[in-house]
Order: C-alpha cells, then sequence, then structure tokens
C-alpha cells in the first residue's frame, strides 16, 4: 500500500485505520511518505498502527528534497515505491491520505484484477458531499468526469481512452516495471490519467465508481471546490487556448443554450425544455449515488457554469505563471 501524504494530520488516523483493517488474507504493508508535512502527519499515522497493535504493518518514509522534473505527489510516491521495493509484493495499491476504504475493498480489487487479467484497475471513490456547496458541485464532478472517460471505453483495448482515478489504484508490480516506474510520468499533474494511458499502451487496465471507498476531505465552500477544479482544468485542455475556447463554446451550447431559448417560445422553447430535461434525467443517476434528491438535477446548467468558470480561472493561474497549486507548490508553472 503506498500513501503520500503532505499535512494531512487532521484526516490521516482514518485512512490509516481502515487500511490496516482490510481482510485480505496475504500479507500487506503500507508505506507512507510524508511529503515535508510540518502538521505532525508522520507522527499521526505511526501512532495509529502503534494503537492497533500493528506497528509491524506500517513504515514512514520521510521523502527527499524534490527534485526538479517531479510533480510532488509522484516524488512522494517514488520514495515510498523505493522503500516498498524490498517488500517484493505483486501488486502496489495506492491510495490518497484522504481515503478511508471498507475493509473488503483490497479484496475486491485484487479478485477483478486476478480475475480480468487486468494490469491496473482503479476506482473513483465517493466524494464528500454535505455542504450546500458539495451538493451542488461534487456529483458533478464525478459525472464530468465519467463522460471524459467512459468506463467501458477505458476497458476497451482498441479505444485511445485511457484513465484511472487517483483516489484507488491497484497495481500490478510488472505493469509499473514495464512502463518505466513513476519516474516516466514524473512531470504529470494529471499523473493518475497520465499512468493509465502508459499501462495500456502495453497491457489492460478498468475503470469503476467505488461503493465501498470514501473520501473523508471536505469542501465546504464554493472556493474550495473551485480551486480543486482549476489546480488541473487547464492542464487537462494541455494549455491550448484553441482548446479553451471550443470548451466554452461547447458547454454554452450543451447546457445554457437549452436555457435560453425556451425565452423564445413557440417550438423552439419545446426543444429548450426537452434538451433540459433529458440532462437531468442524464444526471440523475449521479445524484442518487451521493444519495441526493432528483430534484437537484435541474440545476445542472448552473452547475456547468461554474465549472466552466473555474475552467478559465484555471487558464488564468496557468498565464500568471500560479498553475496546478497545491499546499504551497505551483506545480504548473507557465
Amino acid at each position: 500500500m503506498i500513501v503520500p501524504a503532505r499535512n494531512e494530520a487532521s484526516i490521516l488516523a482514518l485512512t490509516v485505520q481502515s487500511l490496516l483493517q482490510q481482510n485480505y488474507a496475504g500479507p500487506t504493508h503500507i508505506f507512507l511518505a510524508d511529503d515535508h508535512s510540518t502538521d505532525g502527519t508522520g507522527e499521526i499515522a505511526s501512532r495509529t498502527a502503534r494503537e492497533a497493535g500493528r506497528s509491524d504493518c506500517l513504515s514512514v518514509v520521510q521523502a527527499r528534497s524534490l527534485p526538479a522534473g517531479w510533480t510532488g505527489k509522484l516524488w512522494a510516491v517514488s520514495e515510498a515505491l523505493r522503500e516498498a521495493e524490498s517488500f517484493n509484493a505483486d501488486y502496489y495499491w495506492f491510495t490518497d491520505a484522504d481515503i478511508v476504504h471498507e475493509p473488503d475493498n483490497l479484496s475486491g480489487l485484487l479478485e477483478r484484477a486476478e480475475t480480468g487479467g487486468l494490469d491496473m484497475v482503479s476506482l473513483m471513490v465517493k466524494l464528500r458531499c454535505e455542504s450546500l456547496a458539495e451538493r451542488l458541485l461534487i456529483p458533478a464532478f464525478t459525472f464530468f468526469f465519467f463522460m471524459l472517460y467512459p468506463p467501458a471505453w477505458v476497458a476497451q483495448q482498441h479505444r485511445r481512452s485511457a484513465a484511472a482515478a487517483g483516489g484507488c489504484v491497484l497495481i500490478r508490480r510488472g505493469a509499473l516495471q514495464r512502463i518505466g516506474g513513476v519516474a516516466a510520468i514524473r512531470n504529470q499533474l494529471i499523473d493518475d490519467c497520465a499512468l493509465a494511458r502508459a499501462v495500456k499502451s502495453g497491457g489492460s487496465i478498468w475503470l469503476g465508481l467505488a461503493s465501498k471507498a470514501t473520501s473523508v476531505r471536505g469542501y465546504g465552500s464554493w472556493r474550495e471546490i473551485g480551486g480543486m477544479i482549476s489546480r488541473t482544468a487547464f492542464t487537462q485542455l494541455h494549455h491550448s487556448f484553441l482548446l479553451l475556447c471550443a470548451v466554452i463554446a461547447g458547454m454554452a451550447v450543451t447546457y445554457l443554450a437549452p436555457l435560453i431559448v425556451i425565452g423564445f417560445g413557440s417550438w423552439a422553447a419545446g426543444f429548450g425544455m426537452a434538451a433540459w430535461l433529458l440532462m437531468s434525467i442524464a444526471y440523475s443517476p449521479m445524484l442518487r449515488v451521493y444519495g441526493l434528491n432528483p430534484l437537484w438535477a435541474p440545476l445542472l446548467p448552473l452547475t456547468a457554469v461554474f465549472y466552466l468558470c473555474a475552467t478559465v480561472y484555471s487558464a488564468v493561474q496557468y498565464w500568471m505563471g500560479q498553475g496546478g497549486s497545491w499546499k504551497g507548490r505551483v506545480q504548473d508553472p507557465s
């Protein structure tokens, strides 16, 4: 188990406890990379394992200084992997420091990988959805992600679509070695999808929606969620102004035009209402995943406007030399 952690003391105990409680019958070990934390992250992890009587199952690795050309998370993952080599595992399980797993999640991932002969399996975990901002915006994050990367396409070898969700990734050790380790993607801000592309180029991958893994990281304000989106949005567009313009036009036509034409009356209003209804129906299953009333679905155009503004802001941040900001690091400077 590979866990990169930077200043996660407030939530890390829950994560470590869930990893220690996995019911997988084989040997496991947690390698947690403390990425220059200043809040006692490493100490919290060690104390949690000690109180559970499982100190022998956890190694806290103090990450060395971040080299040029690496993103912070991937360097922390690399540092944990360096220590994990001696464990000689068949699989590595990458998980973020804010993810809590049910006891049988690892067993389920391994069963899917073994049964399907897969090199990598990944789950989009259920994000926290409690505040008003989270209820309006978080389900749409997963909805838009799966629109970009349909799981059926990701699983099909003949399609170029490749994606993973970095909070929960199980990968064969041999597959990771084949692509040259995480060093092969060391400068990638959207590291999970970069890893998926590298593995799929010579192997098989699978992506799904988690029912047994949940993020406990809260995004209580609109600004926090906007920051989460803008951190990687322009990177996703390959820093292209033309693609940004295309996204603005596409989102406007898809989510805003139906509401605008309703005001035209006559047959145009009918088409607009039909389009609004269809997008609400398409969004409703994701709302059910998050336990929300389907009446939130008609607000999807409003949510789309927020995501569009966050994407534009992501471009502005990049052009200002502040792209990819995360916990004090600028990881995607122009």
